[in-house]
């Protein structure tokens, strides 16, 4: 068990973590952090930066060794802090008069931006100057970032798009938050958010992207063009765009790396709800983007595709994670996707993914066709484990096929009610101790399976989904691996999203934010 931790808030939002090293038998050789009982990150020595804390707020602390055999200890003493207040100047600004600030902003500074329609004038017709939030060579600091958000409470400030410029233009940036605003791109062509450059330590928070429609090719949240690292992507609602966000290029370029998406709800997409490109080879990345093992965390959204319309670009899943670069610095970078809700895809699968792969506690409905496939695209399959989900697909619940040579595949612990409950292929992919049914017998196992969203109930029915208790050896070191769908301690006996069974105690899927 990790001792001596400690927890110091360096700014109102950055609390910087250390502790004394911990040792065992076999050899420790990572770290859970816990934030308030719930795991935030990972650490491979004694001491980690929670830079996604908010001012004036209270936390607190905890620390799990992991060793190499996968043997979690209990936690550390609990350590807490309080964050301060923000540092800088608050600068409350018009849509007359905001871009006079935005090229003086320095580290600290909150530029408010009051409620109004922004890049028209008073009469409604669009402005001379350029729309939107030009962020070019802007640098906040990890201790004091750059803040620029509409009111805490109220109506948001909307930002007006054109089809001349994308909205939010993000270009060799850093330490940004963006919240609380609206983007209205009118479908006239841009994008919500773009980038270009080195663009790192980005926190998209509290947005709502309308009008980023029209095309497939149109995004709400893009950072093709860049270098991009350590962005959080939090509760934003994407409605109606093209393609929800597009993290990547479709050549392997503008690699994305250490993500955080969560909370989000995406709907109402011609394409992808979300996309993370296949990545080629670094070459030189830019200075400080991180070059060891890093996951990009995708956990607590809601990610919709109910419309049959399908572009001349073809039909797209719900969310789609490439392989990470083939060789070199990243090679052996993954995703953890957790208790996110799908919801149904009328022209292709939910989810399709390659590389690194770690899928669990999800819930999947899809009445048409294909929940899960996992199969090579433009990379490879690599070591992948899918545990734990409660998946309704018309077609087939899970499917895994391609592990390269040297790799391993998992499918276990689901609960997956299919015309084709799991098929799995390769060299070394097993799938073992699920619960399978067909689609139209999920109801012998589940509360409400068939209900509108609001009433939809996956939870399982009483003694209907329990066997014998899931071995976790090789789960153990995947963030919240031990908490359901609803965030509670689970027991292993019982299979699917869920870890308890009777009456639900938590949210029932609906389209929108998850709590």
């Amino acid at each position: 068990m990790p001792v001596g931790l400690q927890a110091t808030a360096a700014s109102a939002s950055l609390v910087l973590l250390s502790w004394q090293a911990a040792s065992d038998n076999v050899g420790v050789t990572a770290y859970r952090v816990l934030r308030n009982g719930v795991q935030i990150g990972q650490a491979s020595a004694n001491s980690h930066q929670d830079s996604t804390v908010t001012a004036s707020t209270s936390y607190s602390y905890a620390v799990i060794a992991v060793d190499a055999a996968g043997n979690a200890s209990v936690p550390s003493s609990a350590a807490q802090t309080i964050t301060p207040a923000p540092s800088g100047n608050v600068i409350t600004a018009t849509p007359s008069n905001y871009r006079s600030f935005l090229a003086g902003l320095k580290p600290g500074d909150t530029l408010l931006l009051s409620p109004g329609n922004y890049g028209v004038d008073a009469n409604g017709n669009d402005t001379a100057d350029p729309p939107g939030l030009p962020i070019f060579n802007m640098h906040g600091t990890a201790a004091q970032p750059i803040t620029i958000k509409g009111p805490d409470g109220g109506p948001k400030p909307v930002l007006l798009g054109r089809g001349t410029h994308n909205t939010i233009r993000f270009s060799n940036a850093s330490y940004i938050v963006i919240k609380g605003i609206e983007v209205d791109g009118r479908d006239l062509g841009g994008f919500g958010v773009s980038a270009a450059g080195a663009v790192h330590h980005i926190t998209l928070e509290d947005l709502t992207i309308r009008g980023a429609g029209g095309s497939q090719q149109n995004v709400g949240i893009s950072s093709t063009g860049a270098y991009a690292w350590n962005w959080i992507v939090r509760r934003n609602l994407i409605d109606g765009a093209g393609t929800g966000m597009y993290f990547g290029n479709s050549d392997g370029s503008s690699p994305f790396v250490a993500g955080l998406i969560e909370n989000n709800v995406v709907k109402n997409t011609i394409g992808y709800n979300v996309q993370i490109k296949h990545q080629a080879s670094w070459g030189s990345p830019p200075a400080g983007m991180p070059t060891g093992t890093t996951t990009t965390v995708i956990r607590n959204n809601v990610f919709s595709k109910l419309s049959s319309f399908v572009s001349p670009d073809g039909a797209r899943p719900n969310l789609l994670v490439g392989a990470p670069p083939p060789s070199g610095a990243g090679a052996a970078n993954g995703f953890e996707i957790y208790g996110n809700f799908f919801w149904q895809n009328p022209t292709e699968g939910l989810f399709q993914g390659e590389g690194n792969i770690a899928l669990y506690n999800n819930l999947m409905v899809n009445g048409s066709g294909t929940a899960v496939r996992i199969q090579p695209h433009n990379g490879t399959v690599q070591q992948v484990r899918v545990f734990n989900n409660t998946i309704l697909a018309a077609g087939t619940g899970i499917s895994v096929s391609g592990g390269q040579a040297g790799t391993t595949q998992r499918v276990v612990g689901n609960a997956v009610f299919a015309s084709t409950p799991i098929s799995t292929s390769g060299a070394d992919a097993q799938q073992a101790d699920n619960v399978m049914d067909s689609f139209d017998n999920a109801g012998a196992y589940l509360v409400n399976p068939t209900g509108a969203l609001g009433s939809l109930d996956l939870f399982p029915k009483t003694g209907q989904l329990v066997r014998p208790a899931l071995s976790t050896s090789g789960l153990e070191g995947f963030a919240s691996y031990d908490q359901d769908f609803n965030g509670r301690a689970r027991s292993w006996t019982i299979r699917g999203a869920y870890g308890a069974e009777g009456a639900n105690p938590g949210w029932r899927p609906v389209l929108d934010f998850k709590p």
